[in-house]
């Protein structure tokens, strides 16, 4: 890798946001930071700010821009704030613009930055799993470039570079011959051995100590239950253009191996690393080549084995009704997405047991809630609808 690559991280001060400038901090002869984006967290985006010095900063939430303004009124750079605005700066061209804003708020600047023809290193899974149809076309459309951040995606993304040399512009036309189909795996979270009649017991607290990762809340939670690998399922179906039979899970609690593709001729090839997010992230910095940061290799002859295991669907029932909606198609997953995202803050908050995650998701589900999914305008309000038929069924639901 010769030239410096340019790169805008929205969601800068999240999980992901944070491993990717820890790249851009080791290698500031290959990266530059144009843009960075948060949601409200002034402090952390104004450090950021200082140490790397983009050319403009942005903050969603429009309140803290007399902060941030204050925080950087020595700096020269451009300072906005809004979701319009932020969503701008994901437009602005530049080498890579790295999709790390969590939830379907990330999704309007993954459509602006498709549309201004940009390479997208994605992880807002969110964004395919509301708006898979869209975001593709229009990725197809554009000539955009969209690169796999999650570890599972990642992972068949390099298998894939692998056995065809494939570029991922989009993979609506990419070549499947030979292949029979795909494996993401899961770690089954920190519940999977506890006897289903606890499972009703668990507390926020227990539930987003993720037993392999650091992640955020949301996502933590997600991991518990297991909607975040229905979730990928999902996304994975956009991703490589694969019918959903052709996307298996299997139960991996030690993390080793990130993803399978298997072939026609009895044939497969994983892809194994370490539990760190910098792997996958680097990759896609580097892309199509790779980054040398020097990690700590995967130390088989320790693991001594690797175990693989079905998805039981009565222990992880949110997984099963991220996998009914993809067979269902229509809005189904994009109203999934949301009554989860509402279903999950109101256990957080601890308005509903862990169980009553999915039996939220489960009623607006069965409630008829129609729209397109055409444009993005179209698609968040069906968000928003199911969003509304969520937070109805807490309220109801309170006092279980």
């Amino acid at each position: 890798m010769s030239a410096i690559k340019t790169i805008t991280v929205m969601g800068a001060t999240g999980s992901i946001g944070l491993s990717t400038l820890a790249l851009v901090r080791q290698f500031p002869e290959k990266f530059v930071v144009h843009g960075l984006v948060a949601g409200q967290n002034v402090e952390k985006l104004a450090a950021l700010a200082h140490e790397f010095m983009p050319k403009i900063v942005g903050i969603d939430d429009a309140n803290k821009l007399d902060a941030l303004r204050s925080a950087l009124s020595r700096l020269p750079i451009e300072i906005v704030a809004g979701q319009a605005a932020c969503t701008e700066i994901a437009t602005m061209p530049v080498d890579m613009v790295v999709a790390g804003i969590v939830g379907i708020a990330g999704l309007p600047s993954v459509l602006a930055a498709v549309n201004a023809q940009q390479t997208v290193a994605l992880a807002n899974k969110e964004a395919l799993v509301s708006a898979g149809s869209l975001v593709m076309r229009q990725a197809q459309h554009h000539g955009a470039h969209i690169l796999p951040l999650d570890s599972e995606h990642n992972a068949i993304f390099q298998c894939w570079q692998g056995w065809r040399g494939h570029q991922l512009h989009t993979t609506a036309n990419a070549d499947t011959t030979g292949l029979s189909h795909i494996c993401l795996t899961a770690s089954g979270g920190p519940f999977l051995d506890t006897p289903l009649d606890q499972l009703a017991e668990i507390t926020p607290q227990q539930a987003v100590r993720h037993p392999n990762w650091e992640m955020g809340q949301k996502i933590s939670v997600d991991s518990a239950t297991m909607m975040n690998k229905g979730l990928e399922v999902i996304e994975a179906h956009w991703l490589f253009d694969l019918a959903p039979t052709q996307i298996e899970v299997l139960i991996h609690p030690q993390q080793a191996v990130h993803g399978m593709v298997y072939f026609h001729d009895g044939s497969m090839v994983a892809q194994l690393a370490g539990a760190d997010m910098r792997t996958p992230i680097s990759y896609a910095l580097a892309w199509p080549e790779r980054l040398n940061w020097t990690p700590d290799h995967l130390d088989l002859a320790t693991l001594q084995k690797l175990e693989f295991a079905a998805v039981d669907e009565a222990r992880f029932r949110c997984f099963h009704l991220a996998r009914q909606t993809l067979t269902e198609g229509g809005v189904t997953s994009a109203v999934l997405n949301a009554a989860n995202e509402i279903a999950v803050a109101a256990f957080l908050q601890n308005k509903i047991g862990f169980l009553h995650i999915a039996e939220v998701v489960d009623t607006v589900l069965d409630q008829t809630i129609t729209g397109d999914l055409n444009s993005l305008e179209a698609i968040l309000a069906i968000d928003a609808e199911a969003r509304h038929a969520a937070a109805d069924v807490v309220t109801k639901s309170q006092g279980y």
